[in-house]
């Protein structure tokens, strides 16, 4: 594979347009890159793979600057930068194709971010092929993919915005898949696992749509994704799914709808729980996290993380939402060793 870099000199304000010039790669001239800026984006017009991404933010002006690319990834928090100072951030980036759920469209070619904020002011944008990465691929449904549109985000989605250069997210979570599904669609299951490589940590949630399905094939399906993973040199990390927003007249989410029990009785977080202690696999309890922080906001607090108001939607959520669970996966990641705490970030 060629060896390149791409340097784009940005105008602090993002006025005018901007195309990459040359840089040099390990010594040698590399060749340049097609990257092209304008007010608000930027555009790489690089192959599938994964970039670490080098932002310099800052300008004359006091400024605040959050970056977000492909499918509405968020890839970096908006970040506040006194006027006349210089900050540099750094992240990595998957590119693929489709770029977002992996039965949804194809998307755009190469490598797109978006330049947000309140105050955006972009002094310099470097992008280059990644090197000694570790990926954290996501396999799950609508609550955690990469959703096309507002107002609907999943916390898949949030996750990069807390990672640091050198650890990027692949998220192929698809919208409306079960257990059954995702291993029976060849465009999900026999796609992501030849991808999965050794140390790469790979989130399993699917629940929302086993609506049918009995416990024993549920726990079997399980069974076969986590062994699946390991047969690649990949870890799996089980996670419950996220509540529904869902109160008893008590002000609690203790029952079946909420806490994702299905009609023919299977308690899925359950199984997920007794899965990973018997194969011994690290467990992420989103369903015990989001009920707690639910259940400490009330029935009116709560709306704002789902799209109660929106679209009368309970189970999917906001961007806020989507941006709080994706934080709480992020200190499980940590507690529970998966990532060392350095290659996070706070907030």
């Amino acid at each position: 594979m060629r060896r390149f870099s791409i340097a784009v000199a940005a105008a602090v304000a993002l006025g005018t347009a901007l195309s990459s010039a040359p840089a040099h790669a390990g010594g040698r001239h590399a060749d340049p890159g097609p990257g092209h800026c304008t007010a608000g984006a930027c555009h790489f017009d690089v192959p599938p793979g994964t970039y670490d991404v080098r932002v310099t933010l800052g300008g004359e002006t006091a400024s605040s600057t959050g970056v977000s690319g492909e499918t509405r990834r968020a890839l970096l928090p908006e970040t506040a930068v006194p006027a006349g100072a210089r900050i540099t951030r750094g992240f990595t980036v998957n590119v693929r194709s489709p770029e977002g759920e992996p039965t949804g469209p194809e998307g755009t070619p190469g490598l797109d971010l978006r330049i947000g904020g309140s105050a955006p002011a972009l002094a310099d944008i470097r992008v280059t092929p990644a090197r000694h990465t570790r990926q954290i691929l996501l396999i799950g449904d609508s609550t955690v993919c990469d959703q096309p549109g507002d107002p609907y985000s999943g916390w898949g989605q949030q996750l990069p915005r807390y990672l640091r250069k050198g650890l990027s997210v692949a998220n192929y979570a698809d919208s409306g898949e079960s257990t059954v599904s995702y291993l029976g669609n060849p465009r999900l299951w026999a796609t992501v696992r030849p991808l999965i490589r050794p140390g790469d940590l790979v989130l399993v949630q699917l629940a929302h749509n086993d609506k049918t399905t009995d416990e024993a094939t549920y726990r079997a399906n399980l069974e076969t994704l986590v062994d699946g993973v390991r047969e690649r040199g990949g870890q799996p990390v089980l996670v419950t799914p996220v509540v529904r927003r869902w109160f008893n007249t008590d002000g609690t989410l203790n029952n079946g709808t909420a806490l994702l029990v299905n009609g023919l009785g299977v308690d899925h977080p359950a199984v997920i729980r007794a899965v990973a202690a018997a194969r011994r696999v690290p467990l992420i309890d989103l369903t015990a996290k989001t009920k707690a922080l639910v259940e400490s906001l009330g029935v009116a607090g709560s709306t704002a993380l789902y799209l109660t108001d929106e679209a009368r939607d309970n189970t999917h959520t906001s961007v806020r939402g989507a941006t709080a669970y994706a934080g709480l996966v992020r200190d499980e990641l940590v507690t529970r060793r998966l990532v060392p705490e350095g290659m996070l970030r706070v907030g």
